[in-house]
């Protein structure tokens, strides 16, 4: 017989640790969350400006159908802290021509689960998308109920809901043993349950059991300031865009932040406790070109801000959600692969169906050997 959880501590106060914390405390167990710094800080995957939220996920339909749930448990987290967190300003998918595999997997998933989208041929993409040079791309996929999340701001809601509703909120160093058993300011944690969900630093708390199935990447971004005056680069007029044969994605300007730019460079390390926040020329470089060539009237205009984060990728992006070896009461949330921060109320929910032993955890999220996955195959 399964002895009741009545405490928890859960670490890392990010979207997924947050939203695994007020799971945890509706279902009526006694919560604490531990973070090392403020939620939603800067150097944190869940900090920083926004993010996009949107269910294309190629041929994947798990992640599709989370991301769209998801959508509805955000809109209830604004709703509850009275905060405007989403954006509906959709969301495009560039097919680029000769390069669709991606694009035609996820309307396919997306049409079997009644998520609502549609195809906006190549003719239709000047009108559509007036900024954009679009003459290499063969479609766009659109899902109009998608848009973006103010990260931050976002994270810090979830946590402040939490409080609300009665969970304990520390501040406090979290480090792992010899043996991997987790301690608070070097003493051990004492509760029924533990959820570990500290993102990029999960493969250093866990060197034997995480490490080797992630890797540290830097995500650097910046945000243009579009031309004075000229509102069709603001989410009211435009959408998130991903821009899968070019290695990039972007977001409206919205909240005061700028027309955001990003590409996908996974080959860049980032040393989380010793490295400056500074976007490399090199980037600022590739990603000036990638926005001359795909929105040719921002060439020349200021970048406003910079941002760096790190993404923990997995070699088959897909999640880490899953007990812990040998400590069967630590749950542990990794390899968030850039894509967990839009299904945060989801995983939430479903960490702590898994700590309460109502589920046992998908294949997917498994901790163990990963083979990489390609093309349409890829979540992401």
């Amino acid at each position: 017989m399964m002895t009741r959880t009545t405490s928890a501590h859960v670490v890392g106060a990010g979207a997924a640790g947050a939203f695994a914390a007020l799971a945890l405390l509706r279902e009526g167990v006694n919560v604490t969350l531990v973070d090392a710094w403020e939620p939603g800080h800067a150097a944190a995957a869940s900090g920083g400006e926004h993010r996009i939220l949107r269910s294309s996920h190629g041929t994947d339909e798990w992640y599709a159908k989370w991301a769209y749930e998801a959508r509805f448990g955000w809109m209830r987290l604004a709703e509850e802290t009275g905060q405007e967190l989403f954006v509906q300003c959709g969301s495009v998918a560039l097919a680029k021509r000769g390069n669709t595999a991606w694009e035609d997997a996820s309307a396919e998933v997306l049409a079997r689960n009644g998520i609502p989208h549609f195809i906006a041929p190549a003719e239709e993409l000047g009108a559509r998308l007036p900024i954009t040079d679009s003459a290499d791309i063969e479609y766009g996929l659109w899902e109009p109920e998608a848009g973006l999340i103010y990260a931050g701001r976002a994270t810090s809601a979830a946590v402040d809901q939490f409080q609300r509703e009665g969970g304990k909120l520390i501040r406090g160093n979290v480090s792992t043993n010899s043996q991997e058993r987790p301690q608070l300011n070097g003493a051990p944690l004492k509760s029924d349950l533990i959820v570990m969900a500290c993102g990029a630093w999960m493969g250093d708390l866990f060197p034997r059991t995480v490490r080797r199935h992630v890797n540290v990447a830097r995500q650097n971004i910046i945000m243009i300031s579009p031309p004075p005056g000229d509102s069709r680069y603001d989410a009211s007029s435009f959408p998130c865009w991903i821009d899968h044969g070019n290695g990039a994605f972007g977001i409206p300007a919205a909240g005061g932040f700028g027309f955001k730019a990003a590409l996908i460079w996974h080959q860049l390390a980032i040393d989380l406790e010793r490295e400056d926040r500074l976007v490399d020329a090199t980037t600022i470089a590739r990603t000036r070109r990638y926005l001359e060539m795909r929105f040719p009237e921002l060439t020349g205009r200021p970048i406003t801000q910079i941002a760096v984060g790190q993404i923990a990728n997995t070699a088959d992006t897909h999640f880490i959600i899953d007990r812990h070896p040998v400590h069967t009461d630590v749950i542990i949330s990794a390899g968030d692969s850039g894509h967990l921060f839009k299904h945060g109320p989801v995983v939430g929910e479903y960490i702590a169906s898994l700590g309460l032993g109502k589920i046992t955890t998908d294949d997917r999220f498994r901790l163990r050997d990963r083979t990489s996955a390609t093309g349409a195959g890829r979540p992401q």
